[in-house]
């Protein structure tokens, strides 16, 4: 275990020893409060709260969407963030989201495994220089990542199976489709594809059953840094990672963040009809680039993965390009 691991790990602690009662850090709701809030125009709106969470997101929330200021980074990317307030002991996170438009870029996995024993290697540190975007993709088992895998048209891992997993595949033409639960059948015509869970938002914004209701096979209560991939009706893909920010930007890489189901309200607040979870907590990893600047944004994780999702600008031939905003199989 690296040292840079041992300590974020111990900090962990340190807060998650912290006392329930009381106030949290300056200007952050109130402590317990089952709520997500944002920092707007200089105070904190609270949007969601976990006793009148919705099945399902219709559309986006317009006070998460008004806290959010976009950058264009290059054409089809663009980045915000905010200061998100959710429960002890992570307080405070910062939300990173991406922005992407599968029409004007092309999306590629890369599996990075080295050595004999084939132990994950890949982190931001290899992206190429002409990736726009790179970040972690999937959950892993052991040393590979878990589920279905195609690269370049080639199935390289069988489907994995669970209620709540969720597929993302990527045709020659870049039209992106999603598959939910243990449908997924068959990876003819699919260039790029992966599996991960579990699934946030599925059938147009229906948060599952499983995050809502307590006891039904997802343990709501653990807070980490988070990941996640989602896609909105208009058919952008939404990135998006939350970094620990209760005792400044220093400790972002600390594990600590929002619950699941607050992971998914999230996906729903910012437009997703479609999301799932990528693997988090130290794991967690992205890099956006704005070329026309000439500078990388880096969010490093602590643990390096297999699998790698690339955005990189299309070919000058538009191959990638298409008229259907979203698919399915």
């Amino acid at each position: 275990m690296t040292a840079a691991r041992l300590a974020a790990l111990a900090l962990v602690a340190t807060i998650s020893a912290l006392p329930a009662a009381g106030a949290g850090p300056a200007g952050a709701p109130a402590r317990g409060a089952a709520t997500l809030s944002v920092w707007r125009a200089g105070a904190w709106c609270t949007w969601w709260r976990a006793d009148r969470a919705p099945e399902r997101w219709a559309a986006a929330d317009s006070v998460v969407l008004g806290a959010l200021c976009w950058r264009r980074l290059a054409p089809g990317l663009e980045s915000a963030n905010l200061r998100l307030g959710c429960g002890p002991p992570a307080w405070r996170a910062r939300l990173i989201v991406a922005r992407l438009d599968p029409r004007a870029l092309t999306l590629s996995l890369a599996l990075g495994l080295a050595g004999a024993d084939q132990r994950p290697a890949w982190s931001i540190d290899r992206a190429p220089p002409e990736a726009l975007l790179a970040v972690n993709a999937g959950q892993f088992v052991g040393t590979l990542p878990w589920g279905w895998v195609v690269i370049d048209g080639r199935q390289r891992l069988s489907p994995g199976h669970g209620p709540l997993s969720s597929a993302i595949a990527i045709d020659a033409a870049g039209r992106v489709s999603w598959v939910h639960g243990d449908s997924l059948a068959s990876a003819a015509g699919v260039v790029t594809g992966f599996q991960s869970y579990p699934t946030l938002l599925a059938g147009d914004g229906i948060v599952p059953r499983a995050l809502r209701a307590a006891g039904a096979g997802v343990d709501a209560t653990p807070r980490d840094a988070r990941l996640a991939l989602g896609q909105t009706r208009e058919g952008r893909l939404l990135v998006v990672l939350t970094r620990f920010d209760a005792i400044g930007e220093a400790a972002g890489g600390v594990p600590l963040g929002p619950t699941t189901p607050e992971m998914a309200a999230i996906m729903g607040a910012l437009g997703a009809c479609d999301a799932v979870m990528l693997d988090g907590g130290i794991s967690a990893q992205l890099l956006l680039r704005d070329p026309a600047r000439k500078v990388a944004f880096r969010w490093p994780g602590l643990r390096k993965v297999p699998l790698a999702l690339i955005a990189r600008a299309a070919g000058p031939n538009g191959s990638t390009r298409s008229a259907g905003a979203r698919g399915r199989f």
